[in-house]
């Protein structure tokens, strides 16, 4: 027995010539948005902030869908949240906008059109 399997032995570890190569699988890879996309939220999270509309946000990557949620105060639920689910690209739409209840307020393919949910509707009055 040589010096090192022999002090791994009194320390009751196993020699390395013993030990199996087990495949490790790799960690699964969460959903998030990339730069574009971060950017096109961003500029209307901001605007919403300097109109004094919402306060707070919060970022939640799982492994099917990123989560963008925005509150009007931290203590609160989010009052809308912006959500990519890559599964549904091909369907109805990889983005969506939800309200508090849950009601999807517009999908699509592509963010930048579905943002302008939260655009103000100018309105034109003839005097």
């Amino acid at each position: 027995m040589s010096e090192a399997e022999e002090s791994l032995s009194l320390r009751g570890g196993t020699p390395y010539s013993s030990l199996s190569a087990a495949p490790v699988k790799p960690a699964p890879v969460a959903t998030s948005f990339n730069r574009r996309e971060l950017g096109q939220i961003l500029r209307v999270y901001g605007r919403m902030v300097s109109e004094g509309e919402w306060r707070d946000y919060a970022m939640d990557f799982h492994k099917d869908k990123a989560i963008f949620s925005i509150f009007r105060r931290t203590s609160e639920i989010p009052i809308y949240r912006i959500e990519k689910e890559p599964k549904n690209a091909r369907k109805q739409g990889a983005y969506a906008v939800v309200a508090a209840g849950g009601m999807v307020l517009k999908r699509g393919h592509d963010l930048e059109k579905v943002l302008r949910v939260f655009e103000k509707k100018r309105h034109l009055r003839l005097v």
